[in-house]
């Protein structure tokens, strides 16, 4: 099998393990916010994280390659709600990127089902984003009142 694309595999875990831990921290300071109907969706999307980083781990043991453990980049802490969404929006975004040129080039070394694995996540990773870009547009049009609606 290709070390190219072993090598995208384990790219796209490390992003996803930065998502994870990234989604997490946030979850913990909106709950300890009262954000509590927020930071349970960001939880849930985390552990949809979690889920995509496994799939990515089982494929790279199958081909013979070794997963990593090692999250690109370290969890942003104490950032206001906007620049919590803004931060996710960017990583569902880089996330889209990667994901789409790697479904390209799994399919150039002939290796589909890590192209279908690609394509799958490329469709959660749109959710995500399309999530955190709506909650975001709702606070820049009714602010205050909307973030009311997430506590608790």
């Amino acid at each position: 099998m290709s070390k190219k694309v072993i090598d995208l595999l384990n790219a796209a875990r490390s992003r996803e393990l930065h998502a994870i831990t990234q989604y997490m921290a946030q979850h913990y300071e909106l709950e300890d916010q009262d954000f509590g109907k927020l930071a349970t969706k960001f939880k849930e999307i985390a552990i949809q994280e979690m889920k995509h980083a496994e799939k990515l781990a089982e494929r790279i043991l199958f081909l013979k390659g070794e997963p990593t453990s090692k999250p690109d980049a370290v969890a942003k802490k104490g950032q206001t709600i906007q620049e919590m969404l803004k931060t996710n929006m960017g990583l569902e975004s880089t996330a889209m990127k990667m994901y789409n040129e790697a479904s390209v080039t799994c399919a150039a070394e002939k290796d589909q089902v890590s192209k279908e694995i690609f394509e799958e996540l490329l469709k959660d990773e749109e959710e995500h984003y399309n999530y955190f870009e709506n909650v975001k547009d709702h606070i820049d049009q009714l602010g205050a009142a909307y973030l009311a609606t997430l506590t608790g």
